[in-house]
């Protein structure tokens, strides 16, 4: 948590009275130098970039106000950006980028009523050591935690399990400041328009200054991991999904097999995975990413390392430890990915048809080489309007093409062709990963997405918070740079 003073601001003119030079001044402390690290953009993985028009980095909530005046007077956006983790252009801007890494504070926590009162910079990092602090804990995660928790909100990020839904369904208030600087609380009691919008809102409903979360006493995670046969998995799909509170696959395309882990809830002691640095480090980092690499110029390569990684995993085994480490793992190196939510029940359809593509694909010498793992996971229906699983159980399909050394690699047939099949299963993209859906292709597939138009257009006429990334595809503007690249190299 930052431990960091405010600017002295109290009490300070209502920034509507400050003159533009005072407003500067003001801001000044907290601007960051166009040489900082921090005053350009990258994402995670190195796929997009942004040269902001200014980049502030506040300390307090109470300077927001003085941002957004100057940014109306200036005729300029605003755009939050916390840890830079969404592997697409949403956190991008030619405007005024707001850093949110000092908005951290944990504002309460209710060990009776399980909840907590966070800014919306905080990491999830963070958030697990201050509620193991106090013997509590989230109940479902997602792969990382290295986002913000206002980043997991505005994106619906989601973890497993079918009775789980996406991690904004844990959310039992946001206090959100609009572009005049007023803080509105929403919950399903309060401003629910903008609750509703706002949980899953990519930023664009206004600046999430705090986020009331429901939580649960601590727990450890048993998870059980075997290799199954790619059919027999979709034999008894409804048997392994329902087997586990959080179930998962990894899908090996090139050996026939997946991976299934089932983890659940248990207060036995910690058995957590014996480090071995060989094993772990040499053969499984480094001599894997050497062949990723050697696989950018032999693709017969690719098929092999995924038939390695597999067998590292072994056929069987058992571990447990803290809930968030069971839910999280090391993404090991940068890459393109995309990720759709399709209804659950046409997970088989949807993966046969997968696989029968990309067993074509293996059986051409000069055919596309996925990468691996394709991960498959699963989550609860919900009423959040533009949630990936508003109104249905949802299986989540996800694949990566790794970076090796930050390199690029080929990927655009590959994730093309994957979003073609998944598509005909009333395919929903993961907000925070490129797309190229459109607003037609949203309006048919989520029943509020006007009404979602017409909130954003309520609080935010004059499109303070609009970056690029919404007005492409909630908007419909052409929002294209040269060669329809947005704030991405061609590699």
């Amino acid at each position: 948590m930052s431990s960091s003073s405010s600017i002295p601001l109290p009490p300070p003119p209502p920034p509507t009275s400050c003159s533009t030079d005072h407003l500067e001044r003001l801001l000044a402390t907290i601007e960051l130098s166009s040489t900082s690290p921090q005053a350009s953009f990258s994402n995670w993985a190195k796929t997009y970039h942004c040269k902001p028009s200014r980049t502030y980095m506040p300390t307090d909530t109470r300077q927001l106000p003085f941002i957004f005046e100057l940014a109306r007077r200036e005729g300029s956006t605003v755009r939050p950006a916390g840890s830079g983790h969404s592997p697409s252009d949403l956190a991008c801007t030619n405007g005024i980028m707001v850093r949110t890494d000092k908005l951290d504070k944990v504002l309460e926590v209710n060990t009776e009523k399980e909840y907590v009162v966070v800014e919306g910079g905080i990491s999830l990092h963070v958030l697990h050591v201050v509620l193991a602090q106090h013997d509590l804990a989230m109940s479902n995660l997602g792969s990382i935690s290295d986002q913000t928790i206002a980043g997991i909100v505005t994106t619906a990020t989601h973890g497993t399990g079918i009775q789980f839904g996406v991690i904004p369904t844990m959310v039992l208030a946001l206090d959100v400041m609009l572009p005049t600087g007023r803080v509105l609380r929403c919950s399903e009691t309060e401003n629910r328009d903008l609750f509703q919008a706002s949980r899953c809102g990519l930023g664009a409903t206004g600046f999430i200054v705090a986020v009331t979360l429901k939580v649960e006493r601590a727990f450890r995670l048993r998870e059980r991991r075997q290799v199954v046969d790619f059919d027999t998995a979709l034999r008894d799909l409804d048997q392994l999904v329902v087997a586990s509170q959080h179930p998962k696959l990894w899908w090996f395309p090139s050996t026939g097999k997946m991976r299934y882990f089932a983890a659940d809830r248990t207060y036995d002691p910690a058995q957590p995975p014996q480090a071995n640095w060989f094993w772990d480090m040499f053969v499984g980092f480094h001599l894997i990413q050497l062949a990723l690499f050697l696989g950018r110029y032999f693709s017969w390569i690719v098929p092999y390392i995924g038939m390695v990684v597999l067998w590292l995993g072994g056929e069987q085994g058992v571990v447990c430890d803290d809930s968030h480490r069971i839910f999280n793992l090391d993404c090991l190196f940068a890459q393109y990915t995309t990720e759709w939510s399709i209804p659950y029940e046409d997970t088989r359809a949807c993966l046969s048809e997968l696989k029968q593509w990309l067993d074509e694909e293996h059986q051409d010498p000069n055919g596309l080489r996925p990468h691996f793992p394709i991960e498959i996971r699963f989550s609860e229906k919900d009423d959040i309007w533009l949630s990936p699983s508003y109104g249905r159980r949802s299986c989540w399909i996800g694949i990566v093409q790794f970076k090796p050394y930050n390199l690029p690699v080929s990927y655009r047939k590959l994730f093309a062709r994957f979003e073609e099949i998944v598509s005909k299963y009333q395919g929903r993209p993961h907000w925070a990963k490129a797309h190229g859906f459109t607003p037609d292709d949203f309006r048919a597939t989520y029943p509020e997405f006007d009404r979602f138009v017409k909130v954003l257009k309520d609080v935010d006429p004059q499109g303070m918070f609009i970056n690029p990334y919404v007005r492409r595809h909630i908007l419909g503007e052409d929002t294209a740079e040269v060669g329809g690249r947005v704030f991405k190299e061609r590699p």
